[in-house]
């Protein structure tokens, strides 16, 4: 049977919130909302299971943040598109998480109507941001080339970005080996070819990187 409708699935941490976009989207023709969840590690579950046509989520999120799902999920549903709304207004973040391949940037001070606007934006291929920080970005770009001519290379993977945002909040190899389906052997693996191409030798002054990269907040 042909679905008619665009599928959405939630992700933040707080309830309010959540309820607050349900709201939003129920109020936009063809679209409707077939799951919600509260941490990161729930939200992958409900992307396994239900394979949605967007994923709304907030960057910071319990368990797996925003960047490290958006890479996750689409992997999991190369199809999908991701709408990020958060309260951090850093440039670094819009970077990461279009890097990650998000389609959409939001701020949770953004209006309803600008919301719909991304959400149809991004249901016809085009990316959005934030009208709030347009020109911060443009701004922070247009410094960089004058300063660079070309733009940074991140000398991290994908999943290498995942990994050490994880081990930047805390958890062991055994839990990001849980979290991200592999093995704790290939968390190991990452986490020494990591400290290698940025030549760190602690776990202090791996979380210390992380956080001056914006990769946590």
């Amino acid at each position: 049977m042909k679905r008619t409708s665009y599928r959405l699935v939630l992700a933040d941490d707080h309830t309010l919130f959540r309820q607050g976009i349900r709201k939003l989207i129920e109020e936009i023709p063809g679209l409707d909302v077939v799951g919600e969840a509260s941490d990161g590690i729930e939200l992958m579950r409900l992307v396994r299971r239900l394979k949605p046509d967007m994923v709304v989520l907030d960057i910071s999120m319990p368990k797996l943040g925003g960047i490290e799902a958006t890479h996750e999920i689409l992997r999991l549903t190369p199809n999908a598109s991701v709408l990020i709304i958060t309260m951090h207004r850093r440039i670094e973040y819009v970077h990461h998480a279009f890097a990650a391949g998000a389609m959409g940037f939001l701020l949770k001070e953004d209006t309803g109507d600008e919301f719909a606007e991304a959400v149809r934006s991004i249901q016809t291929g085009k990316r959005y941001v934030t009208r709030r920080l347009a020109s911060d970005i443009a701004d922070d770009l247009s410094k960089f080339y004058k300063h660079n001519g070309t733009l940074p290379v991140d000398p991290l993977t994908r999943r290498e970005r995942s990994i050490l945002k994880l081990i930047a909040e805390g958890n062991t190899s055994r839990m990001i080996a849980d979290i991200l389906y592999i093995s704790p052997r290939t968390v190991q693996n990452h986490r020494f070819h990591i400290m290698q191409k940025l030549n760190i030798k602690s776990t202090v002054d791996l979380v210390k990187y992380a956080i001056e990269k914006g990769y946590v907040s």
